[in-house]
């Protein structure tokens, strides 16, 4: 390769001619970022030549003078750059960095993934073609890797990182844990244990839906968190409102009023037997 004319985005010795304007750009990014319009990679037919300022058809070598343009090259995206393993994904209709055989493309997702995650994830039906739910930016034709979440949903891998310094545990679409939080848990478990809350409040249960499983359960009420029934998790929300302790006190007073009436109940019954009694003495004497 001649010295590379280069950009942040790519190395690569020659500018694309932008089939949409004519103008000359080391990328389509750089393209995109200058002018009100976005350049279709696919339609690339010429580049300049950063040595000879030949424009020529888009090709891996100049046909003047012979300088390599890029390590690697795709004549489908018009993809120059330096060789990074890269491979071009038909079913993703994209180039992408390998090397290809640590990948597999899912068909379900739609996207190209590790080889640790076939098998091994839930998919989600086209989930690359959505936005990255923290920056709103597109994920199938990012140059940032993609993060596939336990729920199947996918963040840039540096929009997933943000998310863990932050504290930020939830999938910004379904809330369902982005990793394993046993542990977490755990912690919240020993501080519930030395929390106690205060005496007004002890008893009083909440109605919860757990984000992780689903389940619908009824949870002691606590500050730190409500636990999930069914598997552990303090990832929940509220379901159907607070059960106040004014309301155990009241259903308490409703079963000591019933059983007060059931006291006096048998106890009448209790005198009428006992008049009855006296009743029959009297008539035998």
């Amino acid at each position: 390769m001649a010295s590379s004319v280069g950009c942040e985005h790519y190395v690569r010795s020659c500018l694309l001619k932008a089939p949409c304007c004519g103008k000359l750009y080391v990328c389509r990014l750089c393209h995109d970022a200058e002018e009100n319009h976005q350049m279709d990679r696919f339609k690339v037919q010429e580049v300049q030549c950063s040595e000879c300022q030949t424009v020529q058809q888009a090709q891996q070598n100049c046909q003047q003078c012979n300088v390599h343009f890029g390590e690697y090259y795709c004549d489908i995206c018009h993809l120059f750059d330096k060789d990074k393993k890269q491979y071009h994904c038909l079913p993703c209709g994209i180039c992408r960095i390998g090397p290809r055989e640590k990948y597999f493309h899912c068909k379900k997702c739609n996207l190209c993934l590790a080889q640790d995650l076939q098998g091994n994830h839930k998919c989600v039906e086209n989930v690359s073609r959505q936005n990255c739910p923290v920056c709103m930016e597109d994920i199938h034709t990012s140059r940032i890797g993609a993060h596939v979440l336990p729920c199947g949903h996918l963040l840039h891998k540096t929009c997933f990182d943000d998310m863990v310094r932050t504290g930020a545990y939830r999938c910004p679409l379904c809330m369902h844990s982005a990793w394993s939080m046993e542990d977490h848990w755990d912690q919240i478990d020993k501080e519930i244990s030395l929390s106690p809350m205060p005496t007004e409040y002890q008893g009083a249960t909440v109605k919860i839906i757990c984000n992780d499983c689903q389940t619908h359960c009824t949870a002691p009420f606590h500050v730190l968190g409500m636990k999930c029934s069914g598997c552990g998790s303090y990832n929940t929300a509220q379901d159907g409102g607070l059960m106040q302790q004014q309301q155990g006190e009241q259903q308490q007073q409703e079963e000591q009023q019933q059983q007060q009436q059931e006291e006096q109940q048998e106890e009448r019954r209790q005198e009428e037997e006992e008049r009855r009694r006296q009743q029959q003495e009297e008539e035998q004497q």
